[in-house]
């Protein structure tokens, strides 16, 4: 997912893709990544009003712009966009007609581009120098943020914190399980921050998202890098996929069960329909035999008698012949007949040739040179 210019060097050996001069370390640059797969494409001058897609905070909010003045502005440039109150700087994330593809998946409603803020001018130095400043202020302000919420006793969570660039508007994002009440809480911060307060309310993961980690899969967390649409997570999924109902172990970083459990629900219940309903139990002669366990994808099923620690593994196809029988009141002698056989792996030893790599030094050499040491200092007489 990274940039295609970040292999490319410049004369010093610089990546060039990075604003940062510096490699990808996981596999992008920024949060929220969109490939531009007509980046190769030319599409003529500028038109006016175009619709730019802009980041701010590496990716962790994303807005559409337009270009009313027509500024020769490319994917990957910082700009000075039009706020409420002041403005603020972000950097192109996406331009020409993957704008409007994107605008859809997102569900934005079309809109006139007149309606949509303005682009005010290429970032100067001033003004990426402010918006580093701006930065350097947001973990001062979230801590303070957070001990004047709990003076104030209020039942909330200040999970993130954005400063405009020209320092005029703080956004503080914060969870909370209800209602509350912050008009004192606005006062206070606009009195200790000197700036425009605005107060928005996210959930768990998408606090998540905006913090960022790495999972228990050893990756950075799909909602901080590429989800955008979460949907509802059951226990069903787990269930679906014979995992066990762990609360630790399915849980994310939010407290909300993985997202992950739906990736690949769907195929597992594509071939879950391959297995006969109501297979717990199947009678013989021998015994009950009861169903311990399944192979989802082997399409195999394991069933063990009472009493006994033996598992007998049945293909799918078996298993429905046998409850055909059953059901037709057909004796069944026993399962060991029928049962599947697993072909043990075997290792198979490889002789490894040793050669030696000290320049033919035995243990003997090595002795006979430690007694001559032993020998010279027992001569040497002794200072006195």
């Amino acid at each position: 997912m990274g940039c295609s210019t970040c292999a490319t060097k410049d004369k010093d050996g610089l990546p060039k893709g990075c604003k940062s001069n510096g490699d990808c370390l996981t596999g992008a640059c920024n949060k929220m990544n969109v490939f531009d797969w007509l980046s190769d494409y030319t599409f003529g001058a500028v038109e006016s009003n175009s619709l730019y897609e802009i980041s701010f905070k590496k990716g962790a909010r994303k807005e559409f712009f337009r270009n009313e003045k027509g500024l020769p502005v490319i994917t990957g440039d910082y700009v000075a966009v039009e706020s409420d109150s002041g403005y603020h700087v972000g950097e192109i994330t996406l331009s020409g007609p993957l704008v409007k593809l994107q605008m859809k998946k997102k569900g934005i409603k079309k809109v006139a581009p007149e309606n949509y803020p303005m682009i005010l001018r290429e970032a100067s130095e001033n003004d990426l120098a402010s918006l580093e400043k701006a930065k350097s202020r947001e973990l001062d302000i979230m801590i303070r943020s957070r001990a004047i919420a709990r003076s104030l006793n209020l039942e909330m969570k200040i999970g993130d914190v954005e400063v405009q660039a020209d320092n005029k508007k703080v956004t503080f994002f914060y969870t909370a399980e209800g209602r509350v009440d912050f008009r004192e809480l606005i006062k206070v911060y606009a009195r200790e921050f000197h700036a425009r307060i605005e107060m928005k309310q996210i959930g768990s993961r998408q606090e998540a998202g905006l913090i960022g980690g790495i999972g228990s899969c050893g990756r950075e967390l799909c909602c901080s890098t590429w989800l955008t649409d979460f949907k509802t997570v059951s226990t069903g999924a787990a269930r679906y996929q014979n995992l066990s109902i762990n609360q630790t172990k399915l849980s994310g970083q939010c407290g909300r069960l993985k997202c992950c459990l739906n990736y690949e629900l769907d195929t597992y219940v594509e071939a879950l329909t391959y297995f006969p309903k109501k297979a717990e139990v199947i009678y013989t002669k021998k015994g009950k035999a009861i169903l311990q366990k399944s192979d989802i994808f082997k399409k195999l099923m394991w069933y063990c008698y009472e009493n006994t620690t033996k598992f007998i593994p049945l293909e799918v196809d078996q298993v429905t012949d046998l409850l055909e029988k059953q059901k037709k009141r057909i004796d069944i002698n026993d399962l060991e007949s029928v049962a599947f056989k697993i072909e043990a792996s075997v290792d198979i030893e490889v002789e490894r040739e040793y050669s030696d790599l000290v320049g033919q030094i035995s243990l003997e050499s090595l002795d006979k040179k430690s007694k001559k040491r032993r020998n010279k200092r027992r001569k040497k007489p002794g200072k006195r």
